[in-house]
């Protein structure tokens, strides 16, 4: 079993001081942060690629995967360590032809055995299943299908491929996707909404308690 670890997913507004923010969250969460998702809505790519370049330094600087949501051209600028699908973002295998073999190639598959099956097939890194609970990050409204946490025990016992939990989750509701076998948690409004060091602390207490 290997130790589940923490995806921080980046609020939509990654300007101001949000790269201190990010270094201090990365420095409290050593070892239990590998990877950040650049996730922003309704900017061009130069603005895009201007606002991540920082975020990219220091990720690289702590060693933290930097993937970009959505856009595989904008993953390819930036030479990003890899790319999140959603549904409507393209496939894996075009992905995987753009940006090449090292590429990490994440796919949303809310709450679908068959997607993850078939991102898996087509040569996907890691699957997401989500919202467990009631997020703001990726609002999905009232009638989108719940995954249900046998779905993360199917997937980790029949699967090589690191399967992510996605959606509303806290340091206070996180045990059971960690013993239901998660890889990672991903977050982002339980540690940004607040203060962003002290969050980090209780998920790595919560996790690893």
């Amino acid at each position: 079993m290997t130790e589940t670890q923490l995806y921080l997913i980046s609020p939509l507004d990654v300007g101001g001081t949000f790269p201190q923010r990010l270094e201090r969250a990365l420095v409290a969460g050593k070892g239990l942060v590998t990877a950040f998702q650049f996730r922003v809505k309704g900017v061009d790519s130069h603005e895009a690629a201007a606002l991540a370049e920082p975020l990219q330094a220091i990720c690289a600087a702590h060693d933290v995967a930097f993937i970009v949501n959505d856009s595989v051209s904008l993953a390819k600028r930036l030479k990003a360590d890899g790319v999140h699908l959603g549904q409507d973002d393209g496939s894996p295998r075009d992905a995987r032809e753009e940006l090449g073999r090292e590429a990490q190639i994440g796919v949303t598959c809310h709450a679908s055995r068959h997607m993850a099956m078939e991102a898996g097939e087509a040569g996907a890194d890691y699957v997401a299943f989500g919202a467990f609970y009631p997020s703001t990050t990726k609002d999905k409204g009232p009638d989108a299908e719940v995954p249900d946490l046998e779905t993360l025990q199917w997937w980790t016992s029949i699967f090589e491929i690191p399967c992510v939990a996605i959606g509303g989750i806290t340091p206070e509701n996180c045990k059971p996707l960690i013993e239901a076998g998660a890889d990672f948690l991903a977050v982002s409004g339980a540690v940004w909404n607040g203060d962003e060091v002290a969050a980090v602390e209780a998920f790595a207490k919560a996790m690893r308690g």
